[in-house]
């Protein structure tokens, strides 16, 4: 049985130019900004992402997109820095589980 999600393209060729057109420039802007915005705008493409691969995201994928969800869209750590910190490292969990499920350890590549 074919596992699901896979052989199924889940980004169009334009959503994955939006997103590496909004990466690319925000590179560059981080050369002027100030470092607290980086996560900001790593964040706002994550989200970008997973709103252009959740119609046809396998449910180990749909979770992941779940978690980013629950970041507000443009959260920048104004106040509570630890609490926006902690909040990104259980994405990042997510995110590990992610890969896991979708790519076990013992499956070939």
């Amino acid at each position: 049985m074919a596992e699901e999600g896979a052989g199924r393209q889940l980004l169009s060729e334009a959503a994955a130019v939006e997103v590496l057109a909004y990466l690319v420039t925000a590179a560059r802007t981080q050369i002027d900004e100030a470092a607290e915005y980086a996560p900001l705008r790593l964040m706002t493409a994550a989200q970008k992402l997973a709103d252009s691969i959740s119609a046809d995201a396998s449910a180990p994928v749909r979770a992941l997109i779940a978690a980013i969800a629950t970041m507000p869209v443009t959260a920048v750590p104004r106040s509570d820095r630890d609490a926006y910190v902690a909040r990104v490292d259980e994405i990042c969990v997510a995110a590990a589980d992610c890969l896991l499920a979708v790519n076990p350890p013992d499956s070939p590549l």
